[in-house]
């Protein structure tokens, strides 16, 4: 596997309340994951204290976050432009470019698609130990 499309249907199968969380985290890592450009960087939102980058399943579920981004800016057109984007194995995203950004810091998959959006956190058994938020705390990071 590895394509978006299965990512995909493991977070459906998440949010419908089946499948397993591990094999969720498995499929982000072996999966090719969109990250759009912004300003030089790669495209991260901040929410709840967390660094997100913004990834894409496809470009279909990237497509959807331009119009949403159209939308929220009331910019004619800036869904139609040409979004210039990433390909990045989840492993190197969560293993690599995570742990790289110093701050607290996770994946939100497919953020337009309030139906199909997944959080991976910076939390044991997803992010490196060494960057996760509940490292070294008792009874956290046990249970996937």
């Amino acid at each position: 596997m590895g394509d978006g499309v299965a990512l995909a249907d493991r977070i459906a199968e998440r949010r419908a309340g089946v499948g397993d969380s591990g094999a969720l985290v498995g499929e982000l890592r072996r999966a090719l994951v969109l990250v759009p450009f912004d300003r030089g960087g790669l495209w991260t939102a901040e929410f709840g204290g967390i660094r997100w980058v913004c990834g894409f399943t496809d470009e279909a579920a990237l497509a959807r976050f331009a119009e949403e981004r159209a939308v929220v800016e009331g910019v004619s057109g800036a869904a139609s432009r040409s979004w210039e984007y990433a390909a990045f194995r989840g492993a190197r995203l969560l293993d690599e470019v995570i742990p790289a950004m110093g701050v607290p810091a996770g994946v939100a998959v497919n953020v337009a698609d309030p139906d199909g959006s997944m959080l991976f956190p910076p939390v044991v058994g997803i992010v490196p130990d060494a960057v996760a938020v509940d490292a070294g705390v008792p009874g956290e990071g046990q249970e996937r």
